[in-house]
């Protein structure tokens, strides 16, 4: 079953990597699962409004941290090894 948490990492690699200039809107449409992970990210300090908005300094730092993250999960079959 995915975590609350699944969505909020999703969003967080949804910003671009220079994401100091560029935000997200996180539309009415949007499903309800990431309407509530944009509204949580916002009450966690890392957006500047409950629908998106630019990442907040500490947002910055976790949305490379998830970048990274992300990266790292695909790497390719062929540079494992496996």
């Amino acid at each position: 079953m995915p975590s609350p948490y699944d969505d909020e990492l999703h969003l967080l690699c949804l910003f671009p990597h220079d994401a100091a200039l560029k935000g997200l809107k996180i539309r009415h449409d949007a499903s309800p699962d990431m309407v509530a992970a944009a509204e949580r990210l916002h009450a966690k300090g890392l957006t500047t409004l409950p629908d998106g908005g630019y990442l907040t300094s500490v947002g910055r730092e976790a949305a490379e941290h998830a970048h990274r993250l992300n990266d790292l999960l695909h790497v390719p079959q062929a540079m494992t090894g496996t």
